[in-house]
């Protein structure tokens, strides 16, 4: 295929796989298209070692890293917040709330050697997560290797971002909801603008994909645009594109491959769940982000408990408790298999069988070509 997106990237299909898997990553990259590793929950150790894998697996095939900084957070006016910060900032109640939720459910405490927990470090220097600081550190990783893409998934990239991708020949992308959002990237020196519709999973706005694309797509014409949010399969892929889109940007498809490392318990929830059944909830992040229903998001949404904390407050607070969450889930019918979720997309209603993250692309690009082919034959008729 052909588009201003598989110009720009180097890539044979026109298809951008975001995922916290290094091993989904490199599948798509192999498969044509382009992985976008997703680095926001990886330390700057763990991120030098999946780079440094990643490149020795898909040899110089084009791939992308993805890091998030929003706009603004709790601490940001101040240079952000360290965890130590954040931690004297979480009310008493709402470390009471979180530890109410797993007695009620019944989830044990993790387990702790006789030396105590086995990750220390200083809390009065480490950046928060989601902020500018951790990012930063991140990027400088990054930058030592050769993705080709670097994205900020949260609110305009900020002016260092840019300065320092662009300052090693790299590309630079961001997500955006709206239109506004996507003309503030344009304005700031983003090459590729992903829009969003609220159909996705993770941090998303409230304007559908369908109006979505084409507002964008108008508004910063000539810089190229990939459809997000709801696009798992080729018709969905074929819809971006004939609204304008050059390309799609996948995210929740690849929760249930082969390659993900998706939570065993999670991923069997991701396969029998229907489209009806991921809501947007502030329960993980602070931010309205989308993710599979469960017992904990009806927790933190329930208007007559306490409401979520900002981000980046609420991810400190529910860190451990998540930690907890996942690690006995995996007892059938316990408290802890029913609080257990991730983010995800309304695009799980189809993720309901196992493939390869290949797989998946080249089934993608099948039936993207039926589609189209379908509407030049009605156009023949």
């Amino acid at each position: 295929m052909k588009t201003a997106i598989t110009e720009l990237l180097g890539i044979d299909v026109p298809v951008l796989a975001f995922s916290h898997c290094r091993d989904v990553v490199a599948a798509v990259s192999r498969a044509g298209g382009m992985g976008v590793l997703g680095a926001v929950a990886h330390s700057t150790e763990a991120l030098e070692i999946d780079l440094q894998w990643l490149e020795a697996e898909i040899g110089g095939r084009p791939y992308g890293i993805d890091v998030i900084v929003p706009a603004k957070y709790a601490g940001s006016e101040d240079g952000g917040y360290t965890l130590e910060d954040i931690r004297k900032l979480i009310p008493a109640e709402h470390l009471a709330r979180v530890a109410e939720i797993l007695q009620r459910y019944d989830v044990p405490e993790l387990p702790v050697d006789d030396d105590g927990p086995t990750v220390r470090y200083d809390e009065s220097s480490v950046a928060a997560p989601f902020s500018a600081g951790q990012a930063d550190q991140l990027l400088e990783v990054a930058l030592a290797h050769r993705p080709s893409l670097v994205v900020n998934a949260l609110g305009p990239p900020p002016p260092y971002m840019i300065e320092r991708a662009k300052e090693q020949g790299r590309l630079v992308g961001a997500l955006a909801g709206k239109v506004q959002h996507a003309e503030r990237h344009v304005n700031a020196g983003v090459d590729v603008i992903i829009a969003q519709g609220a159909e996705a999973g993770g941090h998303t706005g409230e304007i559908g994909t369908m109006v979505l694309i084409p507002e964008i797509v108008d508004a910063v014409a000539p810089v190229p645009v990939l459809g997000a949010g709801g696009i798992g399969r080729g018709r969905q892929m074929a819809a971006a594109m004939a609204l304008g889109a050059q390309g799609v940007w996948c995210g929740s498809v690849w929760l249930t491959t082969a390659e993900a490392e998706t939570h065993p318990v999670v991923k069997r929830k991701f396969l029998a769940a229907t489209s009806s059944d991921t809501v947007r909830s502030r329960s993980r992040t602070g931010k309205p982000a989308r993710q599979l229903r469960s017992a904990w998001t009806d927790e933190w949404d329930d208007p007559d408990q306490l409401a979520p904390l900002g981000m980046p407050l609420q991810p400190i607070l529910v860190n451990e408790a998540i930690a907890r969450i996942d690690r006995a889930a995996f007892r059938a019918g316990s408290g802890a298999e029913k609080l257990a979720n991730y983010f995800v997309g309304q695009i799980v209603g189809t993720m309901n069988e196992t493939k390869s993250s290949a797989q998946v692309v080249f089934d993608m690009i099948d039936e993207f070509i039926e589609a189209v082919q379908a509407l030049a034959r009605q156009l023949d008729a």
